[in-house]
């Protein structure tokens, strides 16, 4: 299959797609080099990962490009995920030297306990194409770092990024059939990487509906398993808000990237007293925003035509179950209408339960919502089935704190967007956006290694 630019449909690659014996044939490699591996001394794995992240920064300029091209982005943004993909890197590299136990004392004389973190085995990665370098980074260095061998499978639109970049890893030192990197499409490769005997650890970015599907096959296998599913993620703004910059973090939340975040921020729940004002400066925001892909703009593409067509599709249906389009709402054209552009759309008049509040969109989609007070706009926010991230816009430290503590998500943002997660934090949701894990941060080594006890009895001389 080819590989084609969002921004103007050109094919820039042709993609080999991987049969069953190439998948069978990657995880017999990794599962031959797994033990070698494993047995590196874990400040060794990090010594050879730091000095990936060095190649990979030497050579940043070129990954950029694959991923501005590939992924459909001004080159601004790539230089910014290469960035974040090293700082990732490096953080995990770091781990090697922190692959913490613990040693506690017994109630038994003369016995002694501790736990020490050992290897799973066998990791299958499946990422998305939003961001495909820091995609990679979260999954594929912790796995390496807790001493595991990888059969990575890419999303089949941002499949140049991952191969670059799994090249460069076995350059600085990674055993190259510890990193196998697998191309093809999702329900093909799928379950055979996820139900198969010899992988033990199975971890998947992308939607709820493909992250239910592994985790019941994965699971009849009771293999460990860490899915990061979808969002749909509520932004608040009160009435003591600052409203100016509510609207400019609104405008980032919806459509950087053009919306291709799981954190993107979609449903926003104003309170009526300052309704009308947020909502023009909101819509004059979304006004401004330039889309293309040179360094003066603001969102590109959305990933592929498929996906654009599914965007388009809800928003006629939103209109037909009562929705109204304040802004946007259609395919951009002019010098952009080979690409697969979004005018960045503001909707209202959704209803709480309707299909465009509860659905994840994956594009640059936002719906309003009136709420009479802080009590209702909270109720609002937790009536989603996702529970990934959730922002508030207040001046008041009590509310600020209630919203904390109470959204039901696995992030809270205080006068800010609803994305922004950094490689040393954990990142992750409730309810439909996951089964409970979470990467990366620290909390990515419980997903990656097995703790084990190990007591030590001793007969005093």
């Amino acid at each position: 299959m080819f590989v084609l630019n969002p921004h103007n449909g050109e094919r820039i690659a042709e993609l080999a797609l991987a049969d069953e014996t190439v998948v069978l044939s990657a995880i017999a490699a990794a599962r031959g080099a797994y033990a070698a591996w494993s047995a590196t001394p874990a400040v060794k794995r990090g010594e050879i990962l730091f000095k990936a992240c060095a190649l990979i920064e030497a050579r940043g300029g070129d990954l950029s490009r694959i991923v501005a091209e590939e992924a459909g982005k001004p080159l601004k943004d790539a230089h910014g995920e290469t960035a974040a993909a090293i700082q990732c890197g490096r953080f995990f590299a770091g781990e090697g030297q922190r692959l913490f136990g613990r040693t506690t004392p017994s109630n038994t004389a003369n016995k002694y306990a501790m736990t020490v973190r050992q290897s799973c085995g066998v990791a299958a990665l499946i990422t998305p194409a939003n961001t495909p370098a820091p995609n990679f980074a979260w999954k594929v260095f912790p796995a390496l770092i807790c001493g595991n061998a990888v059969v990575l499978k890419p999303a089949e639109d941002t499949p140049v990024s991952a191969d670059w970049m799994a090249r460069v890893l076995i350059e600085a030192g990674v055993p190259a059939a510890a990193l196998n990197v697998v191309q093809g499409l999702g329900q093909e490769l799928g379950p055979l990487l996820t139900t198969h005997d010899d992988v033990d650890v199975v971890s998947f970015t992308g939607s709820t509906r493909v992250g239910r599907a592994i985790g019941a096959a994965a699971g009849a296998k009771l293999k460990k398993l860490s899915l990061e599913l979808g969002g749909k993620n509520a932004f608040v703004v009160c009435d003591d808000a600052d409203l100016d910059k509510a609207a400019h973090w609104a405008a980032l939340s919806a459509f950087s990237n053009a919306g291709q975040r799981c954190a993107a921020g979609s449903r926003f729940i104003v309170l009526d007293a300052i309704y009308d004002a947020f909502v023009d400066k909101f819509i004059a925001a979304a006004r401004r925003q330039k889309l293309g892909v040179d360094d003066d703009c603001d969102l590109g593409p959305v990933i592929n035509e498929r996906q654009l067509n599914t965007l388009l599709a809800a928003i006629a249906q939103a209109q037909t179950a009562g929705a109204r389009v304040l802004t946007g709402g259609a395919r951009a054209h002019g010098a952009l209408a080979q690409g697969y552009y979004l005018e960045p759309t503001i909707l209202e008049g959704a209803a709480e339960h309707a299909a465009l509040s509860l659905t994840e969109l994956f594009g640059p989609i936002a719906a309003l919502y009136r709420a009479r007070d802080y009590a209702h706009a909270l109720r609002l926010a937790n009536s989603s089935p996702y529970g990934l991230t959730a922002c508030i816009h207040t001046r008041s430290i009590d509310r600020a704190w209630n919203f904390a503590q109470a959204i039901d998500t696995g992030v809270a943002v205080i006068n800010g967007g609803t994305f922004g997660s950094e490689p040393h934090m954990p990142f992750g949701g409730r309810k439909a956006s996951g089964n409970g894990t979470r990467e990366p941060g620290p909390e990515a080594l419980d997903v990656y290694s097995e703790l084990k006890d190990i007591y030590l009895w001793i007969d005093p001389p």
